[in-house]
């Protein structure tokens, strides 16, 4: 069989997995653990079919005619889609099996039969679009992942919550799809059909107006700023393993889209890649400042994801620009950048909304000022986030530093060519880097504390988004709501892929070399450069990787011992009378999560809106004060729903129009009537 034939049988027991749970009623055991069996089958599969792809560097493609006027069935496999597959037939696999520990389906059998069916259905949308080499076929599978997805973070749609969000994302991906009509409808008009093949004879005009199209259609859903709306209320709302693969997979397909379109074209206008920058660039640094202000831990999360979008638009703008001036070391550094940053975000981001749904599952809420004190219930939890937080921020020795240190070294690149070739411009690109990274630190400095250091502000609790098992305390044979047993078995379901997360990071930064090749490969394929794997190579020397990271790991270690050993043979001091008035204190005398984003929200002023109540105590016998601050989103917060709520309330006002009275009717059909035989025999 094929690599394209493995990939297809892949995308069909994908979305075959969602009958056993159907079948079985939505609240079997039994159908749930068959459903993630056949999706860990199918990401075994679809592997066989893609990763001999990157060993050879060859493509692979199938096409059959169909029933419909126009196009055909036609699919491909070449490194630029394996890139896309990689993650889509890994990432929902884990999640599926840390399902089963975090999804009870006898606690809700009518969520559970929509979330498994909707849940195989959003892998295999997700694989095909990845493949699909016909514009309609293109659009079939798109609209198969968008309404996969809508379902899938909308399981819990009796929450008021969950709807509203679902509402919202709803519409943005239906207006990112019409988008898209228009974009392929504009291909087949200059390319002469829907076919996804290069075609180098189209019109510079015509090239310009679908590269906006597609950055349009396909921004939205990558979450780009100012396109981003759906993407921090749907990922925070939807379950955690379903908002691992949202961010971590679905999203980056909008990436792959913008990507796939412009390798189709001939070589692109400067003001392609600049735009592309610039919007990662505006992206990257309004994410992660409005991660800031999040009460929200998986808010945190989803806005730390439009950070990421960012990043790797920017990558892929100066590899357009690389492409434009016919620079092949930009065109690998920037989009080998890119590439790489795509499966570092699979992996930390999708390691941190599982933990995040662990953490959840313990304190019962998803409000950062109730949390704290977990890293003493759940310690390892809380160094798999810490793990996931430090990639994240780009901190060496993990996979996080090595992707965006390739993105350095194509920004150095542009800056220090030789004489009338270089791109001051770029050197903006690395001084935005370095200070999303520093915010990026900053903000999962900020939630890991509020998550897990301090004092405890919750007891465990069962009443919420996993209501299964309670990983932090002992098994005493009892689960929430009485149902089921809360065994060794649901602890590992939802642990390990967490550490298989946790291990992958690991590996990649301390030798990305191994994947370098794969993904200069892929670079190539974009650009139709030869050999890309071998070049990048040569460009991204890693081989300081492995020592530094050694050395890095060692000299962590070594501190830590000090400070343990240190803390043993401290003497604790005894509580006298000047105590200052903290005897006795409790977990409300500790900073939180608010605290700690003041001074950033003060800084960030600029990009981030923060507003706040607040009501000091005075007098003698002051009333209880309290404050309370929160950072709503720019564009849907203070710009869409404000407008959005001024147009409904002026067509409220256009009832006067209609008062149900025939003859009124009839006097507008008159009036329009004159209106047209006025317009039809006026001169033109």
């Amino acid at each position: 069989m094929s690599s394209i034939g493995f990939v297809l049988v892949a995308i069909i027991i994908s979305a075959a997995s969602g009958l056993p749970v159907a079948l079985s009623g939505g609240a079997s055991r039994r159908g749930q653990a068959i459903s993630a069996l056949m999706l860990v089958a199918a990401g075994v599969v679809g592997l066989v079919g893609v990763l001999p792809v990157f060993a050879s560097a060859a493509t692979s493609s199938l096409a059959l005619p169909w029933g419909l006027p126009s196009g055909a069935f036609a699919v491909g496999l070449d490194a630029l889609s394996g890139i896309f597959l990689v993650p889509i037939f890994i990432i929902p696999a884990l999640g599926a099996v840390y399902g089963l520990g975090y999804w009870h389906p006898a606690d809700r059998p009518e969520d559970g039969r929509r979330l498994g069916l909707s849940y195989g259905l959003l892998v295999a949308g997700m694989a095909l679009v990845a493949i699909a080499r016909d514009g309609l076929l293109f659009l079939v599978a798109w609209e198969l992942m968008a309404l996969a997805s809508w379902f899938a973070a909308t399981a819990e749609a009796g929450k008021s919550e969950v709807r509203r969000a679902g509402w919202v994302y709803l519409v943005a991906t239906h207006v990112g799809t019409l988008v898209l009509f228009a974009m392929f409808a504009l291909w087949k008009a200059t390319a002469g059909s829907f076919a996804l093949e290069r075609n180098l004879a189209i019109q510079p005009e015509a090239a310009g107006a679908i590269f906006v199209l597609a950055l349009i259609g396909f921004g939205l859903k990558a979450g780009l700023v100012p396109l981003h709306v759906w993407l921090p209320g749907a990922h925070a709302n939807a379950p955690s393993h379903v908002s691992a693969v949202m961010s971590g997979v679905m999203i980056k397909l909008g990436i792959y889209g913008i990507l796939r379109m412009t390798s189709l074209m001939p070589t692109p206008d400067q003001w392609w890649g600049w735009t592309l920058f610039a919007l990662g660039g505006v992206s990257a640094l309004a994410g992660i400042a409005w991660a800031t202000g999040q009460g929200d831990i998986k808010r945190v999360l989803a806005y730390s994801s439009v950070e990421n979008m960012g990043i790797i638009a920017m990558g892929a703008g100066l590899a357009l620009v690389g492409k434009s001036l016919g620079r092949p070391s930009l065109i690998l550094l920037g989009m080998g950048g890119a590439l790489f940053h795509v499966w570092n975000h699979s992996l930390f981001k999708s390691l941190l909304f599982l933990d995040a749904g662990l953490v959840i599952h313990e304190t019962g809420t998803r409000r950062l000022e109730r949390m704290g004190g977990l890293a003493k219930r759940l310690p390892l939890a809380a160094a798999l986030f810490g793990l996931g937080a430090a990639a994240l921020s780009a901190l060496p020795p993990l996979n996080g530093f090595a992707g965006e240190w390739m993105l350095y070294l194509g920004f150095f690149r542009g800056v220090t060519a030789g004489p009338g070739r270089g791109l001051p411009v770029a050197a903006l690109g690395a001084a935005l880097l370095a200070t999303v990274g520093a915010l990026a630190v900053a903000a999962f400095v900020r939630l890991f504390g509020a998550v897990f250091l301090g004092a405890a502000r919750s007891a465990p609790n069962d009443d919420h988004e996993a209501p299964n098992v309670s990983l932090a305390t002992p098994d005493n044979g009892l689960a929430a709501h009485g149902k089921g047993k809360a065994g060794g078995s649901a602890r590992l379901a939802m642990l390990a892929p967490m550490v298989a997360l946790g291990l992958a990071c690991i590996v990649l930064g301390f030798a990305p070399g191994l994947v370098l090749p794969a993904i200069g490969d892929a670079a190539g394929t974009w650009a139709n450069l030869r050999e890309g794997g071998r070049n990048l190579v040569g460009l991204a020397d890693f081989s300081w990787s492995l020592p530094l990271g050694l050395a890095l790991v060692g000299v962590v270690t070594l501190l830590l011992l000090y400070f343990s050993f240190a803390a043993r043979g401290a003497r604790k001091p005894g509580r006298g009378t000047w105590d200052c008035g903290f005897a006795a204190p409790t977990s409300r005398m500790q900073y939180g999560a608010s605290s700690f984003g003041e001074f950033l929200g003060r800084n960030l002023s600029f990009v981030r809106v923060t507003r706040r109540k607040s009501r000091r105590p005075r007098g003698a016998f002051p009333a209880p004060g309290f404050y309370s601050s929160k950072t709503p989103d720019p564009v849907l917060d203070l710009s869409i729903r404000p407008l959005a709520a001024f147009a409904g309330r002026s067509i409220a006002r256009m009832r006067i129009l209609h008062q149900g009275q025939t003859q009124i009717y009839l006097i507008y059909v008159l009036l329009a009537t004159v209106i047209l035989l006025i317009a039809g025999v006026a001169p033109s």
